[in-house]
This record gives C-alpha cells, structure tokens and sequence, in this order.
C-alpha cells in the first residue's frame, strides 16, 4: 500500500472515529437526560479541535514522518499490495479503542466524549501529512510503501522508484 494512501486513510478513519463516538456521546446523553454532558463533551471537542489544527498546520512533514521516510529500505520491485490487511494492521488501536470506547459509553457517556476528542486530535494533526509526502515523492522520483511487519512492531517503509514531477520554474514579472 502507498504510503500516501495511507496517511489518507489513517485521517478518514480517525475522522470517522470521531463523528461516531459523538453521535453515541450525544445519543447517550440525551437518552439519559445529561445535557452538561454533551454541552462539556462540545467545549473538549473545540479545544481539541484548535489543538489538532494547531499540530497540523504546517506543510511538510512532521518529524516523525520524515524519520521514518529517511530510513526506507530501498528496493527495485513494488512490494505486495494488500491494503486491507496493512490497513488493519497498522490501524488496529484506533479500532479498538473506538469500539471500547463505544461499548463504555453504556457505563459514562463521558469516555466516548473524551476518546472522540483525542481522534478529532489525531486526523488534524496529521490531515497535511499526505501531500507533504506526495511533494517529496514528485521531487525525489520515488514512491513510499507501507511494508508489511507484525502489528506490535513499529511502521518500516519501502523506498521504490517513481516518476519525478518536472515543474517549469515560477517565472517573475
């Protein structure tokens, strides 16, 4: 799986996991008759949200990112393509806590409302991580995979080669 494609679909899960865990937070609330609840959940979803953006407001990589980019493994082959598996491999805490924190919702409606802050968190701070990624392929002529490893080890990537983007220079007045 692309490297890029996966940053995408780790945003779009992440997103995903949020709106989820506040439709429960809010179903719960209101079936309980907890309106501070959903009014507090409301205020931690904001901050989260301005810390989020304020983590993912810059263009290029993020550290972690470009560590990882710097030690791909090169190769001359594509690797095996199984984005199904990579993604559920690799994404795999933020299903489970997302389900735990969907099924806790029937003891506190307060813990979907945190969990869902921590994901609004995650998908923006990450949202530009994709094109910046992208933007250091076309530059480069290399293509980032994700490769396959254990789910309890860390992330490794495959370096292979790709097209590198010619872009005429910006011309001046």
């Amino acid at each position: 799986m692309r490297f890029t494609d996966f940053l995408k679909a780790t945003v779009l899960m992440s997103a995903g996991a949020a709106t989820a865990l506040a439709a429960v937070t809010v179903v719960k609330a209101a079936g309980d008759g907890e309106s501070s609840v959903v009014l507090l959940a409301l205020g931690w979803w904001a901050i989260a949200g301005l810390y989020g953006a304020l983590l993912g407001r810059h263009a290029e990589t993020s550290p972690p990112i470009a560590g990882l980019l710097a030690r791909a493994r090169s190769e001359t082959t594509l690797p095996e393509v199984q984005p199904a598996r990579i993604l559920l491999n690799r994404l795999w805490p933020l299903l489970v806590s997302t389900v735990g924190a969907g099924i806790l919702a029937f003891l506190a409606p307060q813990i979907p409302a945190v969990a869902c802050g921590f994901a609004i968190i995650w998908a923006l701070a990450w949202r530009r991580q994709e094109s910046a990624v992208t933007a250091l392929e076309d530059r480069d002529g290399v293509r980032f995979y994700v490769e396959r490893t254990s789910p309890a080890s860390a992330i490794k990537l495959v370096r292979t080669p790709g097209f590198k983007a010619d872009r005429p220079a910006a011309q001046r007045p």
